[in-house]
């Protein structure tokens, strides 16, 4: 009887291992490339993919990092797109970010997969403000909001509207501060909020790729404005050239309010490089500019299972918590989707508004006509 009992717990152990070696081997591989910072790489090798393989433990993720690499997760698109005309597997199911519009072959091959509600069920929680692509998946997001030190700022004195930040320049000389438009983001949406504020407030006027010179007519009044304040910003109209800069003046003290953008910001005090008593908070007339990162999917990935399993998770709240508390993003779900807490946490900051800037020559018209008319004291090539 007890051999007999031996050898069950034998068969048993040899069942279980052969099972167990089975389950590995018809374990797929989803192949993920992103060309983002280290934060982001960091955060799919920690966080996204260790807990994406427990729930899925059918899958394999194989990251790889292009940053820096050639033209990036540009490369391997166009290495998805030959293998689109050919038949053969692209070698690419993921990508982190990618502008799926960016490129005209992509849009006229359907390189990338359109994203429903019936493939990817979780996009139906994702905010309006992403102004995603029906191929686009938006899974993270940051946007420029005010810093400022509540030792020194008290909480009635905090601006809440654009006029009354302009005010507040004025009536606190000296403390405050942002970048050159060129050189950060951060200080772009301050004077791109400023040429938002002289048009009516309709960020929605600025089209990507037009160019109206009827709202390029009312620049100059934007320059007034940032001109009215030019002689109260930091050291009489010391532009910092990046947004790290800011951040250091306002780590030292050197000044007691900035912009800055909201995952810069929640890391530096994550990480103890901002004074404890920093709060963060967003315009609540017209917040200023974001933006968001888009995965795709190529239409012709070898494991589409896997890739739609994938992206479907990054939208769960699990991980778009991950994104407010490990890199300080925003996220892409509306925030009624994280816990009660973390809205309470971040209550002074959020928003379903995240107006965008087109760039291209009203960029261009933006940046010249700031440093000719509001900065003339700073050389714009230094």
């Amino acid at each position: 009887m007890r051999q007999f009992k031996l050898l069950l717990v034998l068969m048993l152990v040899l069942v279980s291992t052969a099972s167990l070696i089975q389950a590995q081997e018809t374990r797929s591989e989803i192949y993920v490339y992103t060309d983002s910072d280290t934060n982001i790489s960091d955060l799919w090798t920690n966080v996204i993919i260790p807990a994406f393989e427990a729930e899925h433990p059918e899958y394999d993720v194989v990251l790889t990092i292009v940053r820096g690499v050639g033209g990036g997760n540009a490369d391997i698109a166009a290495r998805a797109l030959a293998a689109l005309e050919t038949g053969d597997d692209p070698q690419v199911d993921f990508f982190e970010q990618i502008g799926v519009d960016s490129v005209a072959d992509w849009v006229d091959a359907n390189l990338f997969l359109e994203v429903t509600e019936e493939n990817v069920p979780n996009i139906a929680t994702v905010i309006e403000a992403t102004n995603r692509l029906p191929q686009e998946i938006p899974y993270r997001g940051s946007q420029v909001l005010l810093a400022y030190n509540s030792e020194f700022v008290a909480e009635d004195e905090v601006p809440t509207t654009y006029a009354e930040l302009i005010e507040w320049i004025k009536a606190n000389p000296g403390e405050f501060v942002y970048n050159r438009p060129d050189k950060g983001g951060s200080g772009a949406a301050m004077v791109t909020r400023a040429i938002f504020e002289v048009t009516g407030q309709q960020p929605e006027l600025f089209v990507p790729g037009e160019f109206d010179e009827e709202l390029v007519a009312q620049f100059p009044e934007a320059w007034e404005l940032l001109g009215s304040i030019h002689d109260s910003i930091y050291e009489n109209g010391a532009y910092p050239a990046g947004n790290t800069p800011v951040l250091e003046l306002f780590a030292n003290g050197s000044v007691n309010m900035i912009t800055a953008w909201s995952d810069q910001a929640l890391q530096a005090l994550n990480n103890g490089l901002l004074p404890e008593t920093t709060k963060l908070t967003q315009l609540q007339d017209l917040p200023f500019t974001g933006g968001y990162t888009y995965g795709a999917i190529p239409s012709n990935a070898g494991n589409m299972e896997g890739a739609l399993a994938l992206a479907n998770f990054l939208l769960t709240s699990e991980i778009q918590e991950s994104i407010v508390n490990e890199i300080g993003g925003f996220p892409a779900v509306s925030w009624e989707e994280l816990p009660a807490d973390l809205q309470t946490q971040f209550t002074d900051v959020i928003t379903d508004t995240v107006p965008t800037w087109p760039g291209g020559e009203y960029g261009a018209a933006m940046v010249e006509g700031w440093y000719n008319n509001v900065a003339t004291n700073i050389d714009p090539a230094s």
